[in-house]
């Protein structure tokens, strides 16, 4: 693997070179040629006769010069070409460019370069930067609540005047957090860091899926260690998938090879492969020597899993745990680790079958379905009056609007287009009605077809791949952390970008994952109560959050004293669960 790493690198190398070196020899060519026709421009027709052929024959030793000069790059790049293969570079070949690009060219060599990376910002910057945006976004959370309090109170007890100056403020307040966040994200990009993000995105999910796709690919089936998981979970899509995610966490965690028992699945008949690509393309066999249901032991071949509500004992490495060997990596990229870690398992997951893809391609084609685009999902039904409370479309579409009104100020946006999934078939006309200067794509169909009595036939199925896969690929989403749906779109879109922690708007919870460890924080910046309902901080303590109001406070409780209340978000910040998983040293670093 090294050597092939190696071989890799070096073939990288020849192609950069390949290029610098044509755009030297094309440079030299142009001013050639412009020095040789100046002159002609540029003199009297009667002096053109007398120098004209000495001209046109520096011209044809100028031009064979530079035949030669590439002759002899194109016989070092091959030589490369082959000695990389065989993973060695002769030294009178590497000696040999050096020469040429020198001497004979002027380009300076410098085999120090030959393997060097993106340097990227420190862990720590991308960290603080991050938390200066979402403290800005809290702070007008805060601002903005506290002003909406005093506009309703004064309705009833000062004059309209107050109100109105209120309005005001609000406005011009909202329009000044939208300039800060956007100057903040244009500065993001003029430190020179992008390529950098966009590289060790790329470098960082390559690694966890050919980790992913070593695990679920024995060399002999017969003896490999399994770990076996029922797919029909008595729920709905969602639920099942983040279910079938559980058990690959778990797999991942204990080194073996998930075995997806999806026979009779109730969204397919046929099951799994019919939708997906199979997990394993050498061990789909769930039988071994021996079998024990969860926690087995190290020897046990194959192991049964539970469902996590039933799971016993709990394994430290649930989510919203994430594996050390990578954390400094994913903290340093991302906004939300856990998430991200998370979004890499749904990655190897939800893997389309060709009919399944080309179903989605025609779909996303028919509808004229184009960036920039809000996604929004409306929950209703089942889920209205016992998981989640009722959220009116104009609640959403006050964030699309803040979405598009701060998109505005970097570019111009010619159409305001909204993707709009939800169970409730009245939703979309009702959005199309009230909001006539929006672009909404969807189907009422598949809003039909995610009733509760339609749940588990084809047409539904395929109206729930579609709006989770439209949804995760628009530029934002606005929905509700406390559907499967919507927090399976937003995991789903970490893998589509560096970094899309930002790309949304829950209108309840905060993400969290069915049946997950404890979700806490600690305190950066101490706080005394002031107000009823608050809990006073310490640096330093550990905080078990129960959810953010969007208001400028979270609701907690203070590890240390055992207060449980409000403080504000600001003052706090994620405390991720790092644990040791396996390393899985079979697996190169580096492609």
């Amino acid at each position: 693997m090294k050597q092939q790493t190696k071989m890799t690198m070096n073939l990288r190398s020849s192609n950069k070179i390949l290029v610098q070196a044509a755009i030297i020899l094309f440079f030299f060519w142009v001013v050639a040629l412009i020095l040789l026709t100046r002159p002609l421009l540029n003199s009297p027709q009667s002096d053109i006769s007398s120098d004209v052929l000495q001209r046109l024959s520096n011209a044809v030793n100028e031009l064979e010069s530079l035949k030669v000069r590439n002759q002899e790059l194109q016989w070092i790049l091959t030589n490369i070409s082959h000695e990389a293969q065989s993973g060695k570079l002769k030294e009178d070949v590497v000696k040999r460019l050096r020469s040429t690009l020198e001497d004979k060219i002027r380009l300076p060599f410098d085999l120090s370069n030959f393997d060097k990376k993106i340097s990227g910002p420190s862990k720590n910057y991308e960290v603080r930067r991050r938390q200066i945006y979402r403290g800005i976004q809290e702070f007008w959370y805060f601002v903005e609540q506290e002003l909406i309090k005093l506009k309703k109170k004064g309705h009833d007890q000062n004059p309209p005047e107050l109100a109105s100056l209120i309005q005001d403020i609000l406005s011009s307040g909202k329009e000044h957090e939208m300039v800060l966040l956007n100057d903040l994200q244009e500065l993001s990009s003029m430190e020179g860091h992008d390529e950098w993000r966009i590289t060790e995105s790329r470098a960082l999910s390559d690694l966890v899926q050919r980790r992913l796709h070593y695990l679920q690919n024995p060399v002999d089936c017969t003896k490999a260690r399994k770990l076996v998981c029922n797919l029909n979970k008595s729920c709905g899509y969602g639920c099942q998938i983040h279910h079938a995610a559980y058990c690959f966490i778990m797999a991942y965690a204990t080194k073996r090879t998930l075995i997806l028992n999806s026979k009779k699945w109730r969204y397919h008949r046929g099951g799994w492969e019919k939708v997906f690509l199979p997990l394993s393309d050498t061990c789909t066999d769930p039988s071994g020597l021996d079998r024990s249901n969860w926690p087995g032991n190290n020897e046990t071949q194959v192991i049964e899993l539970p469902i996590v509500d039933m799971l016993s004992p709990r394994p430290p490495f649930l989510p919203l745990a994430i594996p050390r060997d990578l954390s400094d990596r994913m903290i340093g990229l991302h906004g939300d680790p856990q998430v991200w870690w998370i979004g890499q398992f749904m990655k190897y997951l939800l893997r389309y079958q060709p009919d399944t893809q080309k179903m989605l391609d025609q779909a996303k084609e028919k509808m004229n379905f184009k960036n920039p685009v809000v996604g929004i999902h409306v929950r209703r039904t089942d889920k209205v009056g016992t998981e989640a409370a009722f959220h009116s479309i104009d609640e959403y579409m006050l964030h699309v609007a803040d979405y598009f009104n701060k998109l505005e100020m970097r570019e111009k946006v010619e159409v305001r287009r909204v993707y709009l999934a939800s169970d409730d078939p009245s939703v979309l006309p009702e959005a199309k009605k009230k909001y006539p200067e929006y672009e909404f794509l969807g189907d009422v169909s598949i809003a039909k077809g995610a009733a509760v009595a339609t749940r588990y036939t084809d047409s539904s199925l395929r109206g729930i791949l579609l709006d989770i896969h439209m949804l995760a690929h628009s530029d934002h989403l606005v929905c509700t952390f406390s559907s499967q749906v919507c927090r399976l779109a937003y995991e789903i879109m970490q893998t589509l970008h560096p970094d899309a922690s930002n790309k949304f708007k829950s209108l309840d919870d905060i993400y969290y994952y069915g049946g997950q460890g404890p979700h806490q924080q600690t305190a950066i910046y101490s706080h005394k109560a002031f107000r009823p309902g608050e809990i006073s901080l310490q640096v330093g303590d550990v905080l078990g959050i129960a959810g953010n109001h969007w208001d400028g406070y979270s609701k907690g409780v203070n590890e240390r004293t055992k207060q449980s209340g409000l403080y504000p978000s600001f003052k706090a910040v994620d405390k991720y669960n790092i644990i040791d998983f396996p390393v899985y040293s079979e697996v190169a670093v580096a492609a």
